[in-house]
């Protein structure tokens, strides 16, 4: 990518997509092409054709998507299929034919089978049954990724599917019932801290385990590979190291301030036993993150508490 392209940023607003804005702009990219919801759905194919049609972006990172955690995903699984699905065509189908150069395509880890061999291989794909509490959305990611190879056997559309480890950072969705594990639990903490509760409550047994990748690695690795891998076949970002749920809520505990106690609710879904990538695909690249877990935990406690009160926020 030469610094003055045309590159569009789809879902700038969200947890990836505004860390993609912010490591486009640290590396000197003036030409980022970005529209709000209000203006342009992604869901509207007709739209979103006359969109790319009308400014003709070079580079695109698909970022947009609906996401959730555990309660999200079981309560709405219909939006989290058909909204996903509608996003992905529209963007994908766009981009190729309006002449786009080269797509970034955001999945997710959990497309792997629930009780794949860890850690897990990209080769993993599509050889086992899904983890039920997020197959739609599982499913749907899959479809995009099956729509970016189809596009490059047919068409030799340059596209490229990420698939990355939990996330989490500035700008995730703290929303207790539609946020993931690390931005729900800590907003829990804080208020517990705030108001004198003697305990926290945390799904499942905590004995899960999850790796956790910052965004702004995740952003780097997405500049990283848009300039250095073009293969249809897909690729794991991740850290290399996972740690317990009882760990996380923990180490969160810690960095909020709460000192009450910890009760897991056994009644309520643990989800996939384990979840850690393989990442010797992209490391034989060059590409390593740079963050650490506690350090990362820190910088989203002080990024939450600066601006809970804001629009910044998503609670």
């Amino acid at each position: 990518m030469n610094s003055d392209d045309r590159i569009f940023v789809a879902g700038h607003r969200g947890l990836v997509g505004s860390a993609i804005c912010r490591r486009l702009q640290s590396l000197g990219y003036d030409n980022i092409m970005t529209v709000g919801r209000d203006r342009l759905d992604l869901r509207d194919g007709a739209k979103v054709w006359r969109y790319f049609i009308a400014n003709r972006p070079q580079y695109v990172f698909l970022a947009a998507a609906v996401v959730g955690g555990i309660g999200a995903n079981s309560a709405h699984p219909a939006r989290f299929i058909r909204d996903n699905l509608l996003i992905q065509q529209n963007v994908i189908d766009a981009a190729q034919w309006s002449g786009t150069t080269k797509l970034c395509f955001l999945g997710s880890n959990c497309i792997y089978p629930k009780h794949a061999e860890q850690p897990i291989r990209e080769e993993a794909l599509m050889t086992g049954p899904l983890e039920p509490t997020n197959a739609a959305y599982a499913v749907a990611k899959i479809a995009g990724i099956t729509m970016c190879q189809a596009y490059a056997a047919d068409y030799g559309f340059n596209a490229i599917s990420l698939m990355p480890a939990n996330l989490y950072g500035p700008g995730d969705n703290f929303d207790l019932a539609a946020g993931h594990v690390i931005p729900a639990l800590m907003r829990r903490f804080v208020e517990a801290k705030e108001n004198d509760a003697e305990s926290v409550a945390v799904w499942g047994t905590g004995t899960p385990r999850r790796e956790f990748l910052h965004v702004d690695d995740l952003a780097a690795a997405c500049c990283f590979l848009m300039e250095h891998y073009d293969s249809p076949e897909v690729i794991n970002v991740g850290t290399g190291s996972d740690v317990t749920i009882d760990e996380l809520a923990r180490t969160l505990a810690d960095v909020t301030g709460y000192q009450g106690r910890i009760e897991y609710d056994a009644s309520r879904p643990d989800g996939t036993p384990r979840k850690m990538l393989d990442t010797h695909r992209i490391r034989k690249l060059g590409w390593r993150p740079e963050k650490l877990l506690r350090p990362g935990l820190e910088e989203t406690y002080r990024w939450f508490m600066r601006n809970r009160q804001g629009r910044g926020v998503r609670t």
